[in-house]
């Protein structure tokens, strides 16, 4: 209903006319890789992934198509999503049919209506992230492979015994890997490696 009343809404604008409406994100993707359109006007929340995920998709099948979100769901870490992902402009539902052409027409125009203070916030964010993940690749390198092999099989459960098995190789070497893990990790048992292998995202369980 809300998306027949938006179609409703702008293709009563001169010079507005809407392409299509999809129902999911991957219905949108679909719609991008095959024709071409100006601004995609999209919720945040949507039945197979959120609105982030699908502008990121969306853009890389068109790095030139605008993105405006219209979403009810307006937390800060949305809306930060919705911006790390490329949009020009979020919308509450609150917003009113003026503001919603508004915004499409903007956007049409690579205007962006995303306030600084958000946009700042964004950045730091996207700096952060990218922090993070070199120094989780920094200490990913620092382990061999058979080591990063040992690390996940014991985040599996498994024992000296089944590890060897399982790598096809001694368990007096399984155990010597093992006090190579503990040792770069600097802790004390099996147990904790696991842990803070787990903590600092080198292996999941």
């Amino acid at each position: 209903m809300l998306a027949s009343a938006i179609v409703e809404i702008l293709e009563g604008e001169p010079g507005l006319s809407v392409y299509a409406v999809a129902r999911t994100g991957a219905d949108a993707v679909l719609l991008a890789t095959r024709e071409q359109f100006r601004v995609a006007l999209i919720d945040y929340r949507l039945p197979d992934m959120n609105g982030a995920e699908a502008a990121n998709l969306i853009r890389t099948a068109r790095p030139d198509t605008a993105i405006v979100f219209h979403s009810a769901y307006d937390t800060e870490e949305a809306v930060l999503d919705a911006i790390s992902a490329g949009a020009s402009a979020y919308l509450s539902r609150s917003a009113t049919p003026e503001e919603i052409v508004e915004a499409v027409r903007r956007a049409a125009q690579e205007e962006v209506l995303i306030p600084v203070a958000l946009f700042a916030k964004a950045v730091a964010r996207q700096r952060r992230l990218a922090a993070a993940e070199k120094q989780h690749e920094k200490r990913v390198a620092e382990f061999t492979s058979r080591e990063l092999d040992v690390l996940r099989l014991l985040g599996a459960g498994y024992d000296t015994a089944t590890m060897a098995r399982h790598l096809d190789i001694a368990p007096h070497t399984v155990e010597w890997h093992v006090r190579h893990v503990i040792e770069k990790l600097e802790v004390h048992s099996k147990l904790q490696a696991m842990l803070v292998a787990t903590r600092l995202g080198i292996i999941q369980v």
